[in-house]
């Protein structure tokens, strides 16, 4: 892997476990439905501004393929971690998410983006006890509501990674911007019904406007092109490594920012989830960082 899109990986991951902090302050005060609709809201303008401002073409003719990545990639996941937040730590949530790596790739396997071996199937399942683990010995009690939690994190992180090599193939036929604008925009339509029912409900406090700024323009907007512009130079396993230090960011800046509360379930739990992820993806950062040429 090239030191370039090394470092872009740990960039974009240090962005997306930044995010996980925020979604859990800003959820309970507005609501899974409205800050997924404003954070898309706001992303869908940034990009779309950006692609106005150098003359970048709507790609009309794709539309059906970029409601389906709409769809799986962003409305889909964003509304299942927002929920998830209401019910668990953000650090909780940034662990599970690294099962879309697992989904991911299954997805890759079947669509022919990429092949199935068995050290990749003991991966899955290192990484399916290591989710356990997390949900069941960590320092929140298992009551129904962080299972529930626990499901919808699951369910976002499948969305996204069934959708990943479905982004790749994209890639090669679209620009990465052309892809992460209209994409953004039609997701912003999914759930706009959800973000429109749910407005009354919302609080709206000066630092929720500052979080639904930041994850709309940075995390969701800047970010998911940028995950695409990546994307276009690996296979869409590889892309999926930033998974791998998600949890890193999202844990640590939980700990931090929100005082949540550290386990050995949760050390072990995260440990398995980290290799089961590795072993399925074949990728080693060490590995990667020592084939680089001077």
């Amino acid at each position: 892997m090239n030191l370039k899109y090394f470092a872009q990986l740990i960039a974009l991951s240090a962005l997306w476990g930044a995010s996980f902090p925020m979604v859990r302050i800003a959820s309970p005060l507005l609501g899974p439905g409205v800050l997924a609709t404003t954070r898309m809201a706001i992303a869908s303008l940034t990009l779309g501004l950006i692609m106005v401002w150098i003359g970048q073409r709507w790609p009309r003719e794709h539309w059906r393929e970029l409601a389906l990545l709409g769809l799986l990639s962003i409305a889909a996941p964003f509304l299942c971690f927002t929920w998830a937040a209401l019910h668990l730590p953000a650090g909780y949530v940034a662990l599970l998410n690294t099962m879309a790596v697992v989904f991911g790739t299954a997805a890759s396997a079947w669509l022919k983006e990429d092949t199935l071996t068995g050290k990749k199937l003991l991966g899955g399942l290192i990484g399916l006890t290591g989710v356990g683990l997390v949900v069941g010995l960590g320092p929140v009690e298992p009551t129904r509501e962080v299972l529930q939690g626990a499901a919808a994190a699951i369910l976002g992180a499948f969305f996204f990674g069934f959708a990943t090599p479905l982004m790749k193939r994209a890639t090669r036929r679209m620009e990465p911007l052309a892809i992460a604008a209209p994409a953004h925009a039609i997701g912003l339509l999914i759930l706009l019904p959800v973000g429109v029912w749910t407005w009354p409900q919302a609080h709206f406090t000066p630092l929720t406007m500052l979080i639904v700024f930041i994850l709309g323009v940075v995390t969701s907007g800047l970010a998911f092109w940028m995950h695409l512009r990546i994307m276009r130079h690996m296979t869409p396993v590889a892309a999926m490594s930033p998974m791998f230090f998600i949890p890193i960011f999202g844990v640590t800046w939980g700990h931090l920012i929100l005082d949540e509360a550290l386990s050995p379930g949760i050390y072990l739990g995260g440990a398995l989830v980290l290799l089961g992820a590795a072993l399925v993806t074949g990728f080693n950062p060490f590995r990667a960082a020592a084939v680089i040429p001077p």
